[in-house]
């Protein structure tokens, strides 16, 4: 029988917390929706203090494990208090135990957390699903899928278990065109889920693309470097012609982590400044979307955003804080998304000009659709018919510590967030580059 170390003790004490939360709030707060919102508060603060306990190896580093409580926190801090909402709250808790779980644990256990993730999504947008929007069942499928990869890499043995790691991972981290799962999740999940779910599925995505890309065939690489500057377009063009915010962040977020894909194609490997990357786009998507709640929390959740306009004078507040949250969503210095694509757009080779300058127009594209949205919210015509109030405490937070760790992202040097593992090379921008000494 072997001993259980200590850091196996506390990566069972991460996983465990959160979901003894969750047990415990159904039990004892279920019936007051105000205490049951501060019980997942607490329970996901707590879950962060045996993870810093932990020492984490894993090969993209701590900085995914650390996020995923702060993304719980932040989505929960950014969700009216109703007792509609409970069960959300406690599926945030779920779900937050469940990729801890993922990631801190071996792959055998680590597969059966996965599987049991993917579950309890699942479940929950079948239970939410409505006829008015049929293409969910196609999102649906893709979780299936993925949770097929997931017992067929359990059970069989490479090359097949790369194929289905990567089945798996092409859900997780969208991939065109295995994007519809992520776009459901994020458009038809209740609560304060989506913008949880916009963290936690790249995060345990990319944990499984570490282990699954280096065994991945290079005739697969091949092809998943054209789906990546395909989905890197499709994701852009898809975004711009988006009059619904929810949809505009996701196809937006599919360009985003197209330009991931084809940088770990070329490359046939994910290291920690890929995990950065990963982090920023996935917590500036989380952002926005907590702004676009807080828009809902006021004017209703099937409010028309070209119907809302002139923000900026009646809330103060909420315009500049929406305005930082989109210069680091559009991927601008001194934030997350800027720092990690360039990480990678220096360390990483690049095969194709051409390839290069699709990315590149992507990225570029991001700057308009993300500002024509902001600017019809803040700078648009005031109407004095409807009626203003700005952020409120619990709001403030959420998208001033958004804001926060997006600009941490962004200024801290790599080394904050690399593995003892990686085996990169240590030079002068593995310490970080000039804005981030």
């Amino acid at each position: 029988m072997v001993a259980m170390t200590g850091h196996d003790l506390f990566a069972w004490f991460s996983t465990t917390v959160p979901l003894i939360g969750a047990l415990t709030g159904r039990i004892f707060c279920w019936r007051d929706p105000h205490q049951l919102k501060t019980s997942c508060l607490l329970w996901s603060v707590l879950s962060l203090a045996p993870i810093a306990a932990a020492g984490v190896t894993a090969p993209e580093g701590p900085l995914l494990l650390y996020l995923l409580p702060i993304a719980a926190i932040t989505s929960l801090l950014g969700q009216p208090t109703h007792q509609d909402h409970r069960l959300s709250w406690l599926m945030t808790l779920l779900c937050l135990g469940l990729g801890i779980g993922v990631i801190s644990h071996p792959s055998v256990i680590g597969h059966f957390f996965l599987l049991a993730l993917l579950a309890t999504i699942t479940g929950l947008l079948i239970k939410h699903h409505t006829t008015l929007w049929p293409i969910s069942w196609w999102g649906i499928g893709l979780f299936g899928l993925a949770g097929l990869g997931v017992i067929m890499a359990a059970f069989t043995d490479p090359p097949m278990s790369s194929s289905a790691a990567f089945l798996t991972c092409v859900v997780l981290i969208p991939l065109l065109p295995f994007h519809t799962g992520y776009l459901t999740a994020l458009t038809r999940l209740p609560g304060n889920l989506p913008s949880f779910a916009a963290v936690l599925l790249p995060s345990v995505g990319l944990h499984v693309m570490i282990a699954m890309l280096p065994t991945v065939p290079t005739s697969i690489t091949g092809l998943v470097s054209l789906f990546a500057l395909a989905g890197a377009l499709y994701g852009a063009v898809k975004a711009l012609a988006q009059t619904r915010v929810r949809l505009m962040l996701s196809y937006g977020s599919l360009s985003f982590f197209s330009v991931l894909w084809w940088f770990a194609a070329t490359s046939h490997m994910a290291t920690s400044r890929a995990a950065v990357l990963i982090a920023a786009i996935s917590l500036a998507t989380c952002g926005l979307l907590i702004a676009w709640q807080i828009i809902r929390t006021r004017y209703g959740d099937d409010v028309d955003p070209l119907s809302i306009s002139g923000l900026a004078s009646s809330m103060p507040g909420y315009g500049v804080l929406l305005s930082l949250l989109a210069l680091a969503a559009m991927g601008l210095p001194p934030f997350g998304v800027f720092a990690g694509f360039m990480g990678l757009l220096l360390h990483s080779p690049i095969p194709s000009l051409f390839g290069l300058l699709i990315i590149l127009s992507a990225w570029l594209a991001a700057s308009w659709y993300i500002m024509s949205a902001v600017q019809r919210l803040l700078f648009g015509v005031k109407r004095s018919d409807i009626r203003h109030h700005d952020v409120v405490p619990g709001e403030w937070g959420a998208l001033v510590a958004t804001i926060l760790v997006l600009a941490l992202l962004g200024l801290a040097p790599n080394n904050w967030f690399s593995s003892p593992m990686a085996t990169q090379p240590v030079d002068g921008v593995s310490r970080g580059t000039i804005w981030q000494q």
